[in-house]
């Protein structure tokens, strides 16, 4: 996984730009929880900036669905309920699979080739070869993205690559980090992009549809585990949140 933690030093980029990089990969990672409030004051002193920048990055991923701002209470990290995220990865297991049957004969040889090439790339990774994670970056990174792109329905790749898309790599990661499911996804990818490079839309179909219904299968035995009318489990605090508070204490 790309290391963008809080604790690394800044680069002489756009700077808005990299402290948006910045919090997304934590957001991400989980190093900053979903429902996590942000201070603003102790996310400048860990990140070495002024609030103004600061202000500008949250405010874009905000646009992002990433943070969202609650009335009286401020920024924090958006998250979607265990419910939520269920119904989501239901939708998006029909909607997938369409984009998947489309790109199958849509997709030149070379953009097949391009996709396999960062599969390759994401098998490298020592979390996915260890099981313990499966992180993709965004957009031209992602696995999924690329395949609703190659779709060739603009309004397709909106609906799965527009509003709760950088939410939704959050859960993705999430979800990849239980026991057996890095490698697990990982494999269910090397499926899709044989049934992609066979020209087979029904298979290239059923695949990513089977790939979606089983990252929701670990969304329904949280939920069946869970007694009825309890509340979600407690947050643990990250190592973010630890390094806030304690630069906030320190000034």
């Amino acid at each position: 996984m790309k290391k963008l933690g809080l604790n690394a030093p800044l680069q002489a980029q756009s700077l808005v730009e990299l402290i948006a990089e910045r919090l997304e990969a934590s957001i991400v990672s989980g190093e900053l929880a979903p429902g996590e409030k942000l201070s603003e004051q102790g996310l400048a002193l860990a990140l070495g900036v002024s609030r103004g920048p600061l202000r500008e990055a949250i405010r874009r991923l905000e646009g992002r669905k990433l943070i969202e701002r609650i009335p009286n209470i401020g920024a924090r990290v958006a998250e979607l309920s265990d419910r939520d995220l269920f119904d989501i990865l239901m939708v998006r297991e029909a909607l997938e699979g369409i984009a998947c049957r489309h790109a199958a004969t849509l997709m030149t040889d070379a953009e097949i080739a391009s996709l396999r090439g960062l599969l390759e790339t994401h098998g490298q990774q020592e979390s996915v070869r260890a099981g313990t994670g499966y992180y993709q970056e965004a957009k031209d990174f992602d696995f999924h993205f690329r395949i609703a792109k190659a779709s060739g329905n603009a309004r397709l790749a909106q609906m799965l690559c527009g509003d709760l898309y950088d939410l939704l790599r959050v859960y993705r990661y999430k979800s990849s980090t239980m026991s057996g499911r890095a490698q697990a996804a990982y494999g269910e990818h090397r499926e899709i992009v044989e049934a992609l490079e066979a020209r087979d839309p029904d298979r290239a179909e059923a695949c990513m549809r089977r790939h979606i219904r089983n990252a929701r299968a670990h969304v329904e035995t949280r939920l069946a585990e869970r007694p009825a009318g309890a509340a979600p489990p407690k947050r643990r605090a990250t190592a973010g949140r630890a390094r806030i508070k304690s630069l906030e204490e320190q000034s």
